[in-house]
């Protein structure tokens, strides 16, 4: 899972002018991108009487951005980003599988008056989020890139995924004294990636619909602590035969200071279906918190993190993931990080628990 934050950014500020816009000079495009493998050691409990591989090499966060941005003549900053990956790594976008497809694709406008998103990418809610910090290149409790186990019972994120790069529109407002505004209306939430839907227009009863979801945060210093504080909520309509409309709900908060990063965050959910992003289900519950502590000093960066998950059916037992990480990072230079990555995960579904212990090293590029 990306984690591409608004929350300890501010917005461009650059002033609208009213009048027509002049002629300006072309967008400027620049191609970014990364890649995080490595190779881990795993030991993991047999599931339904097959045993796992005891060893592995993971492909994650394999993407290449095209970004196109320009400041116009009359101050209004206009841009467009379309990001293409590999595969999906939650197994959850359409199609699921192999190819190389848009996991992102929209337009933006900033000015005086904040910033404007249409197209495919993830709500407000998602992008002004605090959560646990990640200390090993690339990966971390909260939205794992690598997650060594071999079954994933319930959610593993604290963030808000009822839409996540489905099409839809987002503003957020100006950053003031240290507190901005973020809102996004997604029409249809399902697909998890863009829809090139320009002819027709979907059904009713589809799929979720009509979300709407707001979040708010604050990004501030105090002497020579930095605090970050979010929360967010968002709700939809289920299909017909989905029962409850879905919710979710959350929040979070980092602390830093003299190199040290505390930061934790907590979620909850009701009528998605366990281990889904945004599957209607009348009575299901999820409820997510995680808690870390990381140091970082010049090229070096260390900690620990802890996610706790639980799912809860009325007449089912609950269904709940522990997962410790602890490890670090070393900066080789730039956009070259190596780190070390323990995990400690437990896994009930309700009926049996999978325990999985493994260590690797990490490699992360970005360019």
């Amino acid at each position: 899972m990306k984690k591409t934050l608004l929350g300890t950014t501010a917005l461009v500020t650059a002033g609208l002018v009213a009048g027509p816009a002049l002629a300006s000079d072309p967008l400027n495009v620049t191609v970014s991108g990364s890649l995080i493998t490595g190779f881990y050691f795993v030991d993991s409990d047999s599931v339904g009487g097959v045993s796992t591989d005891d060893t592995k090499v993971p492909v994650v966060a394999r993407d290449l951005t095209i970004n196109a941005e320009g400041t116009l003549d009359n101050g209004l900053v206009a841009g467009a980003t379309l990001m293409l990956e590999l595969g999906d790594d939650e197994g959850a976008a359409v199609p699921a599988n192999d190819d190389a497809t848009f996991q992102e694709v929209f337009a933006y406008l900033e000015g005086g008056f904040g910033r404007t998103e249409i197209g495919a990418t993830d709500s407000a809610s998602f992008k002004m989020h605090y959560s646990s910090p990640w200390f090993v290149p690339g990966n971390g409790v909260d939205s794992p890139n690598i997650f060594n186990s071999p079954r994933t019972s319930v959610r593993t994120s604290t963030y808000a995924l009822l839409t996540e790069d489905d099409n839809k529109i987002s503003y957020f407002t100006p950053r003031l004294a240290g507190f901005q505004l973020g809102v996004s209306y997604t029409p249809d939430a399902g697909a998890n990636n863009p829809v090139a839907n320009g002819f027709g227009i979907s059904p009713q009863n589809s799929a979720v619909e009509e979300v709407f979801e707001i979040a708010a945060n604050y990004a501030g210093e105090f002497g020579a602590v930095s605090v970050g504080v979010d929360g967010f909520y968002g709700t939809g309509d289920a299909p017909a035969a989905g029962g409850g409309d879905p919710e979710e709900w959350g929040f979070g908060a980092n602390l830093g200071f003299a190199g040290f990063t505390l930061g934790g965050a907590w979620y909850q959910n009701e009528d998605i279906a366990r281990g889904t992003q945004n599957t209607a289900f009348s009575g299901d519950e999820t409820e997510v918190w995680t808690a870390g502590l990381a140091y970082g000093s010049g090229p070096w960066t260390v900690g620990t993190a802890y996610l706790e998950s639980t799912g809860e059916r009325t007449g089912l037992g609950d269904t709940e993931i522990e997962f410790w990480q602890i490890g670090g990072g070393y900066s080789l230079g730039a956009g070259v990080d190596l780190g070390l990555d323990i995990q400690l995960i437990e896994d009930n579904n309700g009926t049996n628990t999978v325990d999985s212990e493994s260590a690797g090293i990490v490699l992360a590029i970005s360019f």
